[in-house]
């Protein structure tokens, strides 16, 4: 926890001790009354927190904010919705990455059961996501949907972006080689689990998609998403 977000409504309320961020800041940062540490507003600015006081039940904080965060880099993520556990790790460490998007869609050879998990039911995504931003020392969230077609995500991405599609099987060529032009933005889509079928391939080409692979070794979906983004992101010299 590089730094501590807050969402804007819990900046003016005490932050009972039993909260992980008051565990994080008495017990990993060992911080006592007066002293400060790095905080942030999610989607707002980071500044300073103070630790007012330390109540029986709670933490009085007061905090000073910076200027607003620059916006997220120009990169979209669709995906087939995958098991919850490798969706948590997706949000995370995506968003730590700074893409501006994410779209876990319904899939083919996907598990329809995956849409109904608590993940994504009780709002739970959320906080992976804010644990992503505050490892990268950062506030703000990409966009998150879940389970819409592939069809309707794709028909809904802007003009003029590059569009790469991930596949071990149809790809010519490595996303190392391929020439990424511009600096417009970038959609990158990821099959389920076990890939993408042939009509979502269809759906991919006549949607503008290039097919490429990450090399003769089959990746996690998770470890795929992480190494696809790094790629691009250095492709386009992204901070």
């Amino acid at each position: 926890m590089n730094l501590i977000l807050f969402e804007p409504g819990e900046v003016d309320r005490p932050l009972p001790r039993s909260d992980p961020r008051a565990v994080h800041l008495l017990r990993v940062l060992r911080r006592s009354k007066g002293d400060t540490f790095d905080a942030g507003l999610v989607d707002g600015p980071r500044g300073r927190g103070t630790l007012a006081a330390i109540g029986p039940d709670a933490l009085t904080l007061a905090f000073t904010w910076g200027d607003a965060p620059p916006p997220l880099d120009p990169l979209t993520l669709i995906i087939g919705l995958p098991r919850p556990q490798t969706a948590r790790d997706i949000l995370r460490d995506a968003t730590a990455l700074g893409v501006a998007a994410m779209h876990f869609v319904t899939a083919d050879k996907g598990e329809p059961g995956y849409a109904r998990s608590t993940l994504w039911t009780s709002g739970e995504w959320r906080q992976h996501a804010i644990a992503g931003a505050a490892q990268a020392f950062a506030t703000r969230l990409p966009e998150v949907s879940r389970g819409r077609s592939l069809v309707e995500v794709v028909g809904r991405l802007p003009e003029g972006i590059t569009r790469i599609a991930l596949d071990n099987y149809e790809a010519a060529g490595s996303l190392a080689r391929l020439a990424l032009a511009g600096r417009s933005g970038v959609a990158i889509a990821i099959g389920a689990e076990r890939g993408w079928s042939a009509p979502e391939r269809s759906v991919l080409r006549g949607s503008g998609f290039v097919f490429a692979h990450l090399g003769l070794r089959v990746l996690r979906t998770e470890t795929a998403v992480t190494v696809a983004v790094a790629l691009v992101r250095a492709k386009l010299d992204l901070p």
